[in-house]
């Protein structure tokens, strides 16, 4: 009220100041007349001037007497010369300012203005390439601000991670209501890193949190916070944060997290991520400094945890990590659930048999499975998408797309079929195996000549010496078909050959299922939490230990391939049979694979290997 009031009394001020000028002016224009120079020197001679003062263009005086009501005058001066010369012709003459301010304009102001016009545009785009918002903003967060209705997502969007759904809901339940929560003295959860490999729905999970519980959403990638300019990172986490208790109960969520969580280098060793430390160091300030109890949240989001530093996850930061991981069938089917009510299903398809067919797919990659689908109906003019499309999609995203442009010569093309045949006959004849489900003798992808499709029937997470065993003979069927048939071998076992040798040596490094070497593990698990390869730089184990490692590997596979070359030759004649059907069709599928799975099931099935 009182700025208010300070505000009136000036404008009254003003407003007085300029009635005065105003009336100063007015008064001035009724009591002064302009008059012509000529006129002027007439009454100079006629004697009515009484005075006058001299400027440098105009000439200022007062009559002795009023004339036509004016007291003063003013007129412009005119070069005497010039002026007496005209008097004695009689002519009414007066002079005229020029007036020079738009040339002093445009000589001078005009320069300049256009200067800093293109500095300041010069400015505004390179801070926009470098952070966005303008120059002197550019240490401002560029965090996207969301409210209830913008996120448009809520937990009924989120399928096959109810383990991560079930614990985010206290989150929700929190900021809904803060004090039943703390009833009893507990708080909720500062931190909250969602934590899973690419395409499993972290960044889902964090929106429907945010859409439940109805409260702003601010969301950044962690590669925003760094830019080239020094203390720009740490600059940016202190501005989001203050956003963010402004707007209290607010939700964080920081994308990728590696981005900016990084470990920290051992010793202080120099190598240029002083600015990297500096904006997670602010991170862990303001981690500290918030009260939970206000409704601040953070979520986090990464699928390599494993180089976040440990000051990033200890209590009273992140203080509660969720697991977001590939869904099992049930959670399959769930993703497919909601994905496939945006496309147009024929009657007939299940669900069930979908999921079968996907192991190992994140929420991501059946939703561009179910994308897929729907385009290869649409390329075929079908009204609705059939159970083969999906199988066609599937085929498209696993094994890559069909290259009929590739001409393989005869030979080829026949070694390719008994490839692919070995490989389907093993798998029917060995009990237990996964069920085959299509072998195609069309190119696909890169290198891929061929391909055989096994189903599994159920989820596994624990596999026994004989199981891996059987895997091994699958993966050697090929190979062993080649020499059969050809009595020789091709390069199109490469990748068979790398994969057995991984089951191998796992089975004696990781398992300790190699009775001579014992119960020990020589080496650790070589991939991170996504599964790629890590190298392993300390083996743990001496160099006589190493023979007896590669002796051992050695000794599993040339037993694998042994019995899988034993059980081929049983087959003989159904390894040419349905090789010569495979080069005719190009494709077998269920219908055609059931005859050959019941003729390769009649034979006696190899004995285990010996440990």
């Amino acid at each position: 009220m009182q700025k208010k009031t300070q505000f009136s009394v000036w404008y009254f001020a003003f407003a007085l100041l300029a009635m005065v000028f105003i009336n100063d002016l007015l008064q001035g224009a009724r009591t002064t007349a302009p008059i012509p120079y000529s006129e002027f020197q007439t009454l100079v001679q006629e004697g009515k001037v009484a005075d006058i003062a001299i400027a440098d263009n105009q000439i200022h005086g007062s009559f002795k007497a009023p004339v036509d009501g004016k007291t003063r005058f003013v007129t412009t001066r005119v070069d005497p010369a010039l002026a007496k010369d005209l008097a004695q012709y009689d002519v009414k003459f007066t002079g005229v300012v020029q007036n020079t301010f738009l040339s002093d304009l445009i000589g001078w102001v005009l320069p300049a203005v256009i200067f800093v016009g293109i500095w300041i545009f010069a400015m505004r785009k390179f801070a926009g390439k470098m952070g966005g918002g303008g120059f002197m903003n550019i240490g401002k967060s560029k965090a996207k601000v969301y409210v209830e209705t913008d996120t448009k997502v809520n937990f009924a969007d989120v399928a096959g991670v109810d383990e991560a759904k079930d614990e985010l809901k206290e989150i929700v339940g929190f900021l809904k209501d803060p004090q039943r929560f703390g009833r009893l003295g507990g708080r909720a959860p500062k931190g909250v890193l969602l934590v899973g490999p690419p395409g499993t729905g972290k960044t889902l999970l964090a929106k429907a949190v945010a859409g439940e519980a109805g409260v702003p959403f601010f969301s950044i990638s962690g590669s925003e916070f760094v830019e080239m300019f020094v203390g720009v990172g740490a600059a940016r986490v202190r501005d989001l944060f203050e956003q963010a208790r402004a707007k209290a109960p607010a939700i964080i969520f920081i994308d990728e997290l590696d981005a900016l969580g990084r470990a920290r280098a051992a010793g202080g060793m120099m190598g240029g991520h002083d600015e990297k430390e500096q904006t997670l160091n602010q991170l862990l300030v303001e981690l500290d400094g918030f009260d939970g109890a206000k409704g601040l949240v953070l979520l986090g989001a990464t699928n390599r945890p494993e180089v976040l530093d440990p000051a990033l996850l200890r209590a009273g930061r992140f203080d509660r990590q969720v697991v977001v991981d590939r869904p099992d069938k049930s959670g399959r089917i769930a993703i497919l659930d909601v994905h496939m009510q945006k496309i147009r299903l024929a009657e007939d398809v299940d669900r069930s048999k979908v999921a079968d067919l996907t192991p190992g797919f994140t929420g991501a990659e059946l939703a561009n499975l179910c994308n897929e689908a729907a385009l290869a109906a649409t390329r075929r003019n079908a009204e609705a998408v059939t159970l083969a499309d999906f199988t066609v999609a599937i085929e498209r995203i696993v094994a890559g797309l069909e290259k009929r442009s590739r001409v393989l010569t005869p030979l080829e093309r026949e070694t390719v079929a008994h490839h692919e045949m070995g490989h389907a006959i093993a798998a029917m004849a060995l009990p237990g195996s996964d069920p085959v489900h299509k072998v195609s003798i069309i190119p696909r992808g890169v290198g891929a000549l061929g391909y055989t499709i096994q189903r599994p029937t159920e989820e596994r997470y624990l596999m026994t010496r004989a199981e891996l065993e059987r895997r091994m003979m699958v993966l050697l069927g090929g190979r062993a078909a080649e020499e059969i048939i050809y009595g020789h071998f091709s390069t199109g076992a490469a990748d068979d050959l790398q994969r057995v040798s991984q089951i191998a040596r796992a089975i004696v490094t990781r398992y300790g299922m190699d009775d001579d070497l014992g119960h020990v593990v020589y080496e650790k698990e070589q991939s991170n939490f996504l599964g790629q390869a890590a190298p392993q730089f300390d083996k743990g184990y001496s160099e006589a230990t190493a023979r007896e490692i590669d002796l051992a590997v050695r000794a599993i596979v040339q037993d694998g391939y042994r019995r899988t070359l034993a059980l081929l030759r049983a087959r003989e004649a159904l390894l040419r049979e349905s090789a010569a059907e495979l080069l005719q069709r190009e494709t077998l599928g269920e219908v055609e694979l059931e005859r050959i799975r019941s003729a390769a099931a009649k034979a006696v099935a190899p004995k285990p290997l010996a440990a």
